[in-house]
């Protein structure tokens, strides 16, 4: 059992031992400057929870009517909490969570476990951890997410709470909070459907609207700012390599002579353009790729996963579990690639005379191969037919 703590007035105040209160209002101040906290009940769970000390180096949803269940996961408000049970709301943030079943079995929630979860979006992995008995510490950089996911899960106010921030800085906030360990944590790359169906986003070229792009609408850059200002070298860099388009030094002229005479503002303006400069050829919209690496570009997506991936085992208790769900093949790489190094016990090169132990080597593969939506899940949600989940398990020692 964790020991209880009274919840200051202050939410990160239960981890710090500072003696002045000058002191304890300057690190206030700068955890401030991080992150904006959005908080569900206090935290009166927050106690010991000792990780290794040891520095590792290193489409989520689809718009569904909520699905009633039956499972064996533990009773809605169990230790200590109630909620509403699945298919008594349709709240307008609502999406199904890619993957459950096989999510579930991977982080093992049960009565006393405390469990990150990364992106929180509409709550939907959240609850079911919770719905399990485990107490979830719950980030997300979209404020509208937060606010969705505080109404939907208030039922379980006392082991529940939401941060707003990038998964990329849980270490600075979860520290601060008191936490030093969870028992598995999860994070759930990429846009939700929440995001990709709402127009006022730019998400997307089905949908006339401002060229935003923003998961957190505070950033200051946008996709607007980034297509109007960028070099022609870097457009075509950033079509490249995140988008993986083959057009890319076509469609970043194109884009640059249009800009030229008018600012690019909207979705479909530059749908037009990169449809113009490079026509369909397939069932996929010409404009696919580019909006693709246009968002992971403006998000710094890619690099936000690497700060993730490389700071995770650290705060991993022994036999832990992490669980990463990726939906392109970007994104699985660099999963795969990580996990693959942090869980080699030996190292080898051609210059070497033999294999060296891997002084990084703390976590243990569950999955060789990535985890696909099954038949009947794909029947429900398309948008998961992308979805890969790779799961580790931090080592003993």
């Amino acid at each position: 059992m964790h020991s209880a703590v009274n919840a200051p007035p202050f939410p990160f105040a239960a981890g710090f031992r500072a003696k002045e209160r000058g002191v304890l209002e300057t690190i206030a101040s700068k955890i401030a400057r991080i992150t904006e906290v959005f908080q569900v009940g206090g935290w009166p769970w927050f106690g010991a929870t000792d990780a290794m000390d040891d520095l590792v180096p290193a489409n989520r949803g689809f718009l569904e009517t909520r699905f009633s269940s039956s499972g064996s996961g533990g009773a809605a408000g169990s230790d200590g909490g109630s909620s509403p049970g699945f298919g008594q709301r349709n709240l307008p943030f609502y999406h199904l969570p890619v993957l459950l079943a096989e999510t579930l079995e991977a982080l093992q929630p049960a009565p006393g476990k405390l469990i990150f979860d990364g992106t929180l979006g509409g709550g939907g992995h959240s609850e079911a951890l919770l719905q399990r008995g485990a107490r979830v510490v719950a980030m997300d950089q979209d404020e509208q997410a937060l606010s969705y996911a505080n109404a939907r899960l208030k039922g379980y106010a006392d082991r529940f709470c939401a941060l707003r921030g990038n998964f990329r800085h849980f270490p600075q906030i979860v520290e601060e909070a008191g936490v030093s360990g969870f028992d598995g944590m999860l994070v759930d790359i990429g846009v939700s459907s929440h995001q990709l169906d709402d127009g006022a986003r730019g998400f997307s070229f089905n949908k006339d609207a401002p060229l935003d792009m923003r998961m957190d609408t505070d950033a200051d850059q946008t996709a607007a700012d980034l297509i109007n200002t960028a070099a022609e070298e870097e457009l075509m860099r950033i079509f490249f390599e995140y988008g993986e388009e083959p057009n890319a030094r076509r469609i970043a002229r194109a884009i640059v002579k249009a800009r030229s005479s008018r600012l690019i503002q909207t979705t479909t303006q530059l749908a037009d353009i990169v449809s113009t400069a490079s026509p369909k050829r397939s069932k996929r919209h010409p404009a696919t790729l580019v909006f693709q690496a246009l968002r992971i570009a403006v998000n710094d997506e890619l690099a936000a996963l690497r700060d993730f991936l490389a700071a995770a085992p650290k705060w991993l208790k022994p036999g832990g579990r992490l669980a990463v769900i990726t939906f392109h093949s970007l994104e699985d790489r660099i999963v795969k690639q990580t996990l693959a190094h942090l869980s080699a016990p030996e190292l080898d090169r051609p210059e070497w005379p033999a294999p060296r132990p891997n002084p990084d080597c703390v976590l243990k593969l569950i999955t060789r191969k990535p985890i696909e939506a099954s038949e009947a899940e794909l029947e429900l949600n398309p948008r998961a037919r992308s979805a890969r989940l790779r799961v580790a398990e931090r080592l003993p020692s």
